[in-house]
């Protein structure tokens, strides 16, 4: 199996630079590079014709000029769709550049839209893969998400590409079987609401040999009190810059 190479940080900047430039953007991303951010999560899925690019929403137009549904687009018309001023939706192959370019850490949510999530976690897996043989030094990207089937597809994907490719549970609520659930999935680590944190369940994960995350961590005193809850330096917090 092709190695990753980690470069995980504390903070990880939400949607690329938290509401520093349009969301889910290469100045999201840039802007979040300038503030000292080395990490970042962003949201990804698929063109009709297969084009992985970045956009939280099943719908385009909250953060786009466009409308309708973003899975339902050739990648011809989304390329011309604005989601800020003189900002493109970006494909995920130029954020990738990027990361390797710069030696940043990328958290990659998979959004699929319902009934997408077998095509977009291996559509997603494999353009990682892709850039891991063409950038070595790339830090090797995590997958992320609420669709364990996504995830499955993803892990499927990279074994058949013979490179390991880290994944991550998102889950907004704690459930006991979270940890099991997780593992059974193949992953590494439970991303989790900060809400849904407390000392116990950080150690219940960690048992299970699962890395935590939090997300998303907006305020000075939430950050301090998840310092305090961390039962190891694995926990993460994903924040708006």
């Amino acid at each position: 199996m092709l190695p990753c190479m980690s470069a995980d940080r504390f903070w990880i900047a939400h949607r690329g630079g938290g509401n520093a430039a349009p969301e889910n953007t290469l100045a999201a991303i840039r802007a979040g590079r300038a503030a000292g951010f080395r990490a970042f999560e962003c949201d990804v899925q698929l063109s009709r014709d297969g084009v992985a690019f970045l956009l939280h929403d099943a719908q385009l137009q909250r953060t786009t000029d466009g409308r309708g549904r973003a899975a339902a687009q050739p990648w011809a018309a989304l390329a011309r769709l604005q989601a800020g001023p003189d900002e493109a939706l970006p494909r995920l192959d130029a954020v990738l550049a990027y990361a390797a370019r710069h030696r940043l850490w990328l958290n990659i949510e998979l959004k699929p839209a319902p009934g997408e999530a077998r095509r977009v976690g291996s559509g997603v897996a494999r353009e990682v893969a892709a850039a891991l043989q063409r950038w070595p030094r790339l830090p090797c990207p995590l997958l992320s998400s609420f669709a364990p089937l996504a995830l499955r597809a993803a892990r499927a994907q990279a074994q058949a590409l013979h490179v390991s490719l880290p994944l991550a549970l998102l889950a907004e609520h704690w459930r006991t079987d979270l940890p099991l659930r997780a593992r059974r999935l193949h992953a590494v680590a439970l991303h989790l609401h900060w809400r849904a944190l407390s000392p116990a369940r950080v150690r219940a994960a960690h048992a299970a040999g699962l890395a935590v995350r939090a997300y998303t961590v907006n305020r000075a005193d939430c950050a301090r009190r998840l310092r305090r809850t961390r039962a190891s330096s694995t926990l993460r917090a994903m924040r708006n810059r």
